[in-house]
């Protein structure tokens, strides 16, 4: 290895190093909990409003709760508020169906400027896309190979 490149490398690692925010990953794992949890809390209240105050049956609960924490990502998104979660939280704004109302919305909002079909329309799912492809795609070959080999 040329010894020149070799000091370049490790002068870049070394900056690296020097400018790279320290981590605090027990801090960080501890508020994606605490913030994962308070939104299943609110799933689960949403699961009890949904069954005592509308009396619905189980499918209506689910739908009522889902469209519900939809709603409200998609609303935190757009005012600004689910950004702040994210920074603050983690993975635990991300990984709930909260996050998926955010990874719709955020390219909607942010290219919203090129029109409604050329921005919002063709970049709608552009994050989301890909998790939707592949989470489709995976179930229709999980189906077929049940069927094939007769497990349901």
């Amino acid at each position: 290895m040329d010894i020149k490149k070799h000091i370049e490398e490790t002068n870049y690692q070394n900056y690296v190093k020097q400018s790279m925010p320290k981590s605090h990953l027990l801090k960080e794992c501890v508020m994606a909990f605490i913030v994962g949890g308070l939104i299943c809390v609110l799933g689960e209240a949403l699961n009890d409003l949904g069954e005592m105050v509308f009396r619905l049956d189980e499918d209506g609960v689910n739908a009522f709760r889902s469209a519900v924490l939809i709603f409200l990502g998609a609303l935190f998104t757009g005012i600004g508020i689910y950004d702040v979660l994210g920074r603050f939280a983690g993975a635990g704004s991300i990984v709930p169906i909260t996050g998926f109302a955010n990874s719709i919305v955020s390219p909607a909002l942010e290219y919203k400027w090129e029109g409604y079909v050329l921005g919002v329309g063709a970049k709608l799912f552009t994050i989301a896309g890909p998790v939707l492809v592949y989470g489709i795609s995976s179930s229709i070959i999980v189906g077929v190979i049940y069927y094939i080999i007769g497990v349901v």
